[in-house]
């Protein structure tokens, strides 16, 4: 390693960063979680972080420059306390994501991509619009610092970064508490904070269908049976089974209360859910 890259960071940041090199067979792998530590560190990409990466993987800046100019999560300029990001693809956008986006410029005199200033007198907050966070059956979806804030309105949404600045606690409404970005980037570099049980792992909308394939019986079609004429535990009787434990399996994963019981056919389900979403979290 040269001795550039050592006085531009910390001895604990490099060892940690080679540390994520050792999870993977080919250390230049381990680019994509290292570029989040140093986000977590340096509070975006910087010059000195890519120089680190680039020297303790043997590749050049150019080459970790275009993977952290390529992925929209890694960022140029200093990022805020909280990373708001409103979603204005087409679902959320229909459904009030541009009313909510143009209220939150607005409300914190900001536009896109910009962080509000830092007054000392409550937390920065970074503001962006971003594209779908396949999670259209709670749409309009905000995040924060990736996690999802489902079903806001302009009025929940105003609140909730006004709670942010002000260091009210806040929780996903399928996540567990919001955390500061730093924070944040550091568990995607894959040091976990020890709270990925908090929260439920699936809201109850997004369990329909499987409430209604539970209801009618509905199970995976059987598969042909492997080369040697032995079942692959998924064909005939077993499907069915292997398929309603599946079924048991992921609705069990929703904490809380996640799972709803199905008393309507699935054709008014359905229609009840494309038509009345319910908002579980107005101002999250």
């Amino acid at each position: 390693m040269s001795e550039i890259a050592q006085t531009r960071l910390s001895d604990d940041v490099l060892a940690e960063l080679v540390a994520i090199t050792r999870r993977y067979p080919q250390a230049r792998s381990a680019l994509i979680p290292m570029l989040h530590l140093v986000q977590s560190v340096e509070g975006r990409v910087t010059s000195r972080g890519i120089e680190a990466c680039a020297d303790i993987l043997g590749i050049s800046a150019a080459e970790v420059s275009g993977v952290a100019t390529f992925y929209t999560m890694y960022k140029r300029r200093p990022v805020g306390d909280y990373h708001v990001g409103v979603c204005t693809n087409t679902l959320c956008a229909v459904m009030g994501g541009d009313t909510i986006f143009e209220r939150l410029k607005d409300h914190l005199e900001i536009g896109n991509d910009e962080t509000t200033p830092d007054d000392g007198a409550g937390r920065t907050i970074t503001l962006e619009h971003i594209e779908c966070n396949a999670a259209c059956d709670y749409a309009p979806v905000m995040t924060v610092n990736w996690e999802f804030m489902d079903n806001q309105t302009p009025e929940s949404a105003t609140q909730l970064v006004d709670d942010l600045r002000a260091g009210v606690a806040v929780r996903s409404t399928r996540g567990p508490r919001i955390c500061t970005w730093r924070e944040a980037e550091r568990v995607l570099a894959g040091f976990p904070d020890d709270r990925a049980d908090e929260g439920p792992a699936a809201g109850p909308a997004s369990l329909v269908g499987l409430q209604i394939a539970r209801a009618n019986g509905w199970s995976a079609p059987p598969t042909d049976e492997d080369e040697d004429g032995e079942s692959d535990g998924r064909t005939g009787d077993s499907g069915g089974a292997a398929g309603e434990a599946g079924l048991d399996a992921q609705t069990s994963m929703g904490r809380a209360g996640a799972e709803t019981d199905v008393e309507k056919s699935g054709a008014e389900t359905v229609g009840e859910d494309a038509g009345g979403q319910q908002n579980p979290k107005g101002g999250s």
